[in-house]
């Protein structure tokens, strides 16, 4: 395909890519851009392109890569605009900021329900909290490592009962 020939081609659906480019970005501003890196890449790679491909499809294909591109970017680098005059961008992070107060009323209750275990279950159900592995309780506390495990899923089992009454 000559050069004129990809060019009126590409002309003639114009209006088509443009309602695209804005199905896809729904800003008026984002879309125009859009087309404008779609039409750049399209005469710029129009070598690639095969005589016996459809032009509509190649080109359209272009653009949503473009606009796949660009959001994968944008989500990446989280930027802000900041709307001061100065219209700086503001790396947003991944810092946030939240209310701890109801984490840690819940964390107390928790804690408070662990306390009141029978320490037949509490005991190894906490050393198993603070990272123990089975056979260590049980070497510690003297006990078959079935017995461990089972004393654990009643711990278990017991705070369910609990916490659901405190929730």
């Amino acid at each position: 395909m000559t050069t004129n020939d990809f060019s009126r081609q590409f002309s003639a659906m114009e209006h088509l890519l443009k309602a695209f480019a804005l199905k896809l970005c729904s800003d008026f501003n984002d879309a125009e851009d859009l087309f404008q890196e779609t039409a750049y890449r399209a005469f710029k790679y129009r070598n690639m392109f095969r005589d016996e491909t459809n032009l509509k499809a190649w080109v359209m294909t272009i653009m949503r890569n473009i606009f796949i591109n660009d959001y994968r970017k944008r989500k990446k680098n989280r930027t802000l605009s900041d709307w001061t005059n100065t219209d700086y961008l503001v790396n947003s992070g991944t810092h946030t900021t939240g209310n701890s107060g109801e984490v840690n009323m819940a964390v107390e209750e928790i804690q408070g329900v662990i306390s009141k275990l029978d320490d037949t279950i509490g005991t190894p159900f906490r050393m198993r909290s603070m990272g123990y592995k089975y056979q260590e309780i049980a070497d510690q506390l003297g006990l078959p490592l079935g017995t461990v495990k089972s004393r654990i899923f009643l711990a278990r089992k017991e705070l369910q009962r609990n916490l659901t009454r405190v929730a």
